[in-house]
């Protein structure tokens, strides 16, 4: 079962203000890059469940994050159907992150109070989840939309909460952009957590950026 309410899940992710993405099968490797986004700051984790036997994974990082780093918050990204989310749900996942709208997996996680974000793409669908109760909407893919559309959203529905994923980076000039739209928090993958940090096993060196990231943010905000 979940360790967080939707509620808390949803302040933690408006008080940090980003959601690291993350994927690999090698459990021990996935070990090191949550101690490592944890000890630069992140209390949130997305493991984007795209690989065989991913919920394997799900389950032994998701133990250690229990076990080992006290308030780290483990969600699950890339679920798209009612059965996947409740079998991630069962194993502990305190979010899910789906890559489009789908009222089936609404049903299975509003059921637990678990916190859902669903990929939306349009104002259309961005009230038909606040309609089913979604707290933080998902606007994906980013890079497609920008913060123009963040923007543009958030005149006429100031209330609404967006999380762009993909095409957000680490650079302040990328950062300030989606911040200044309007965002609640950004979501990223390999913009953070790179295929050369998995690589060498750099993982002091994630642990900077990670630090580094969330601090211009902060001061990106004030």
């Amino acid at each position: 079962m979940a360790q967080y309410s939707r509620i808390e899940v949803a302040t933690v992710m408006k008080e940090t203000g980003m959601v690291p993405l993350f994927y690999h099968p090698d459990v021990e490797l996935g070990k090191n890059v949550l101690a490592a986004c944890y000890e630069g700051g992140a209390r949130l984790m997305e493991f984007t469940a795209r690989g065989d036997f991913s919920f394997e994974v799900f389950q032994e990082l998701n133990k250690f994050a229990i076990k080992e780093l006290p308030g780290m918050i483990m969600g699950v990204g890339s679920i798209t159907d009612a059965g996947a989310a409740s079998l991630f749900m069962q194993m502990g996942a305190n979010f899910v992150v789906t890559p489009t709208l789908r009222e089936d997996i609404t049903v299975v996680c509003n059921r637990r109070k678990v916190l859902w974000s669903p990929g939306c793409g349009s104002l259309t669908e961005i009230n038909r989840a606040e309609e089913l109760g979604c707290e933080i909407v998902k606007l994906f893919p980013g890079s497609t939309y920008g913060p123009g559309f963040v923007k543009a959203i958030k005149g006429p529905q100031p209330w609404t909460n967006i999380m762009p994923t993909g095409g957000v980076s680490t650079e302040e000039a990328n950062l300030r952009g989606w911040f200044d739209a309007g965002v609640t928090c950004v979501g990223m993958g390999s913009k953070l957590i790179s295929k050369e940090v998995l690589t060498n096993k750099d993982f002091e060196g994630l642990n900077k950026k990670v630090a580094k990231t969330l601090k211009l943010i902060k001061e990106i905000r004030s």
